[in-house]
């Protein structure tokens, strides 16, 4: 199939028979759209549907692009992820982005699933308590990032200290923890997030090379950021790039 089939048939897949409202208004802008995520983006590398779908909800979500959000919530579910899957991506933003944009796109997820009679909520994933979420979130932190963890928290100035609690308790303990979406999954839609986010290049760089650790290659990582490039333009995605290379650079 040439890149026009292969949109048409992937369109239909994600989105069914319907026809996009701008074919109306805009139609050479939605065939340029069309064909080139559709036809090319998504038949670039090594990621499956339902990869792809989560990354396209993540950076979305980062963006607060909520019409087109709503649309791939649909989408994501045709190709097989659950409402735990799609529910799990979205918290999976809110240390990254903040908790209004991250309400947001929840409003959304909701709103869908009411539409499609999927009961909520939908069952608890958490895997923590007030007594532990602090120990397991700085555990998790340890196998994604290995010893710079303990050398942050050390260098760390005496009225910053909090911040790296929040990062171990919050960031990592009331989320990373949580079951519904595995640790590799989770690195790799973090590393989307902050790609996406703009000017956030240090943390690029220390989640492409958590990436590695937890065990996505550099492959997978060029593959998720050229699946964000539709999403959030060539600008963030070479930046992010340059990161994947400087820290894993070409033989």
């Amino acid at each position: 199939m040439d890149r026009l089939e292969k949109s048409k048939e992937k369109y239909k897949q994600l989105f069914g028979d319907g026809v996009p409202a701008a074919n109306a208004t805009d139609p050479d802008f939605q065939d340029i759209l069309s064909h080139f995520i559709f036809g090319e983006v998504f038949y670039q590398g090594n990621l499956d549907d339902k990869q792809r779908e989560l990354i396209t909800l993540v950076v979305l979500t980062t963006s607060e692009s909520l019409p087109q959000l709503k649309a791939h919530i649909g989408a994501a579910l045709k190709v097989g992820l659950t409402p735990v899957e799609i529910k799990e991506a979205i918290y999976q933003c809110a240390p990254y982005i903040g908790f209004p944009k991250t309400l947001n796109a929840i409003q959304e997820v909701n709103e869908v699933f009411k539409s499609m009679n999927i009961a909520l909520p939908i069952e608890s994933q958490k895997q923590v308590d007030e007594e532990n979420r602090f120990e397991k979130g700085l555990a998790v932190q340890v196998e994604i990032f290995g010893d710079v963890i303990a050398k942050n928290r050390g260098s760390a100035p005496s009225n910053q200290k909090h911040i790296q609690d929040f990062l171990s308790a919050f960031c990592f303990g009331d989320f990373y923890t949580r079951s519904g979406l595995d640790l590799k999954t989770r690195e790799l839609l973090t590393l989307c997030i902050v790609s996406s986010l703009g000017g956030a290049e240090g943390q690029v760089k220390a989640h492409v090379q958590g990436n590695l650790n937890v065990g996505n290659d550099k492959e997978t990582l060029i593959t998720a950021i050229t699946h964000c490039l539709p999403y959030m333009g060539f600008p963030r995605t070479l930046n992010a790039l340059a990161c994947v290379n400087e820290m894993i650079p070409e033989n």
